[in-house]
């Protein structure tokens, strides 16, 4: 006979904007955060980029973990929040796939964004942040520098590896576990 399991499940189906919030705040997604800061800037320094985040949407994209350089540097900064039509990772939630751009030059679809402008992106790879059938939002880095296509693969398997250490920290932090 085996005892129940202490550890409470989190629901798999998010029904509306009211039960999509709820699992935010359950899972703490409230604000940015510092330890999904620190997760960003591992993202970064292990893709070699200045900027990663994790990317929540609600009205707009808010990065609860961000890493971006700092005043000493030439490049621009990011703040914690961004329209939902600037950047690649609303592509990411209305897709629910990954997506990996080691150009966005290379895709005329993408090169004409406005993160191309703004703050001179040429690289991007992202992953959505997947509870149950919601897309919650992504984990994403990007750069200002092309990457060879060669690359494609390995940014593929970095952003969805750090897009489950995400979910597992976000689940184990509120005391669940992950859904099956």
């Amino acid at each position: 006979m085996t005892s129940p399991d202490p550890t409470p499940r989190l629901q798999t189906l998010v029904s509306g904007p009211a039960e999509r919030l709820e699992v935010l705040r359950s899972l703490r997604l409230t604000g940015p955060d510092p330890e999904l800061d620190a997760f960003a800037w591992q993202l970064a320094q292990d893709a070699g980029v200045p900027y990663a985040m994790v990317n929540i949407f609600g009205d707009e994209q808010q990065f609860f973990g961000l890493c971006t350089p700092g005043d000493d540097s030439e490049l621009p900064t990011v703040g914690r929040s961004m329209s939902l039509d600037h950047g690649f990772c609303p592509e990411v939630v209305a897709k629910r796939k990954a997506l990996v751009l080691p150009d966005v030059f290379a895709h005329p679809r993408f090169s004409g964004n406005a993160v191309v402008d703004l703050i001179g992106i040429r690289t991007y790879a992202g992953a959505p942040l997947l509870h149950g059938g919601t897309v919650l939002g992504t984990v994403c880095f990007v750069g200002p520098e092309d990457k060879p296509q060669s690359t494609g693969q390995a940014s593929l398997a970095l952003i969805k590896e750090r897009r489950d250490e995400v979910l597992h920290f976000l689940y184990r932090r509120a005391g669940y576990q992950p859904p099956h």
